[in-house]
């Protein structure tokens, strides 16, 4: 009798633990403690760290020469003066490298990142990151000898995260604007280095630096400096001359400064300016007096992280892209009456059309040009074409000898140049039927080859990580 007592009670106490333990099983959540892990977060800058630094936007000028120069080309902001990435010069280029090698003019030692130049009459202006000083400098060269001319930087703590710098600055006649790593924006006279003005964007805005640093580039408009800081508006215009603030977009829905870039558009005979932000895509008024004002705006599209600026195309068609899995998205902008609004055509994955990771695609002949992501299946990596009109059906690709990274291209004398990771450079035909590479050398011994290519007046400037490199490309 005692030992069927036993087992009974062996028996309810399995039974119970098997109770408990299916319970605890079916309730228990693995991942509740755990926090979403986005790329370059790790080293991400604390906003509160950066908004409780006194920098004083401006501060140090430095002068070492002057420049008398013949040179009239030009190359004014992120992807040129037309938004496009191509170069419309009349001036022949070399099809094929000499026998010596690429005639590398000059070459410059910079802080770790990927911030492109503009030309400007023969001067080359770049926002440099000097991590030994912790300074954003803002440098000027001499664009035929690489003398630099004069600098000016201001004190900022940047830790490094891929790189530091990522900004292509803006220039005119009478203004030069820059954005530095954690969102402070410069404007000084681009022939003296005057200062003119600074503004804060975590301080003034509450922008949320995003994951690897800033990596919008400005943009001037009719003297008006245009940012999208998010935060306490999407977008802002700033009178270049004086440094006030003339115009603020709404943000509602509280999105957040991404790596794109702003785009305008004209449409429906209203300009406006489009953005990809960290929680949609919208279009700002860009004219008139509704100026600042939110058009259209859509979420069908919102990738946490975004790098490639929108491609306006005709028609009212916009395409958005971005990596990490997100693919593309095709939109079309429309207009009722006095009302605009947006409709996604189509959202699709890498491996379905056209898409990219870092760079902006280009528009060239109506058709579209673009180095596919490393998660785009067969074609990854490789520079593809689609026609403007059906953006998911390839017509040619590069081809598995031919593939390229993160680096950028331009398209100039009918000719594009291509910028692969490790610093070499191919010349291949501009070309909407096929892809036929004509040239190709390693310029620099380097990596991380990112930062968009400038060219004027024959002179191409390309950079990696370190060191950016002036070539004589004149046939």
């Amino acid at each position: 009798m005692n030992s069927i007592f036993k087992e009974k009670n062996i028996l309810i106490s399995v039974s119970t633990l098997g109770i408990i333990t299916s319970l605890f099983w079916f309730f228990y959540n693995p991942v509740q403690d755990l926090s979403v892990s986005l790329p370059g977060a790790d080293n991400r800058p604390d906003s509160n760290e950066a908004a409780s630094e006194i920098v004083k936007i401006g501060e140090k000028f430095e002068h070492f020469a002057d420049l008398e120069t013949t040179l009239t080309g030009k190359w004014t902001r992120f992807r040129g003066a037309d938004f496009d990435n191509i170069n419309k010069e009349n001036i022949k280029l070399i099809d094929k490298w000499p026998a010596e090698g690429p005639k590398i003019k000059w070459k410059v030692s910079l802080g770790e990142g990927h911030a492109a130049p503009v030309i400007y009459n023969g001067k080359v202006y770049l926002l440099d990151y000097e991590e030994n000083k912790k300074t954003d400098a803002l440098r000027c060269f001499a664009l035929e000898t690489g003398q630099e001319l004069w600098k000016r930087s201001y004190k900022v703590h940047v830790k490094r995260n891929h790189g530091m710098s990522r900004t292509v600055p803006a220039i005119t006649e009478k203004y030069l604007v820059t954005v530095g790593p954690v969102g402070h924006a410069m404007c000084v006279n681009p022939e003296t280095g005057d200062f003119l003005w600074g503004l804060d964007m975590v301080k003034d805005y509450n922008t949320e630096i995003p994951f690897w640093y800033t990596g919008q580039c400005p943009i001037i408009d009719n003297d008006t400096a245009v940012f999208a800081p998010g935060g306490k508006a999407l977008l802002v215009g700033v009178e270049c001359a004086t440094g006030k603030v003339v115009w603020e977009s709404p943000n509602p829905d509280n999105w957040q400064m991404s790596h794109s870039s702003i785009m305008p558009m004209t449409w429906g005979g209203k300009k406006m300016y489009v953005y990809a932000a960290v929680g949609g895509v919208c279009g700002i008024s860009a004219q008139g007096a509704d100026k600042g004002q939110i058009l259209w705006k859509t979420k069908e599209f919102s990738p946490s992280v975004v790098a490639p600026s929108p491609l306006v195309m005709d028609n009212g068609k916009v395409l958005i892209t971005a990596g990490y899995g997100a693919g593309s998205a095709l939109l079309q902008v429309k207009k009722t009456g006095d009302k605009f609004s947006v409709e996604v055509l189509e959202k699709y994955r890498p491996m379905e059309g056209i898409a990219s990771e870092q760079q902006t695609p280009l528009l060239f002949n109506d058709h579209i040009f673009s180095i596919l992501p490393k998660d785009a299946g067969g074609n990854r990596n490789q520079l593809v074409c689609t026609k403007a009109s059906d953006v998911k059906n390839i017509l040619w690709s590069s081809g598995k000898s031919d593939r390229f990274g993160l680096g950028p291209y331009i398209i100039v004398d009918g000719k594009f140049f291509i910028l692969n990771d490790d610093g070499t450079l191919t010349i291949a035909l501009a070309s909407t039927q096929k892809f036929t590479a004509l040239d190709r050398t390693r310029v620099i011994e380097g990596q991380d080859a990112w930062g968009p290519i400038a060219i004027a007046d024959g002179y191409l400037l390309m950079r990696d990580s370190k060191t950016m490199v002036c070539i004589d490309v004149r046939k």
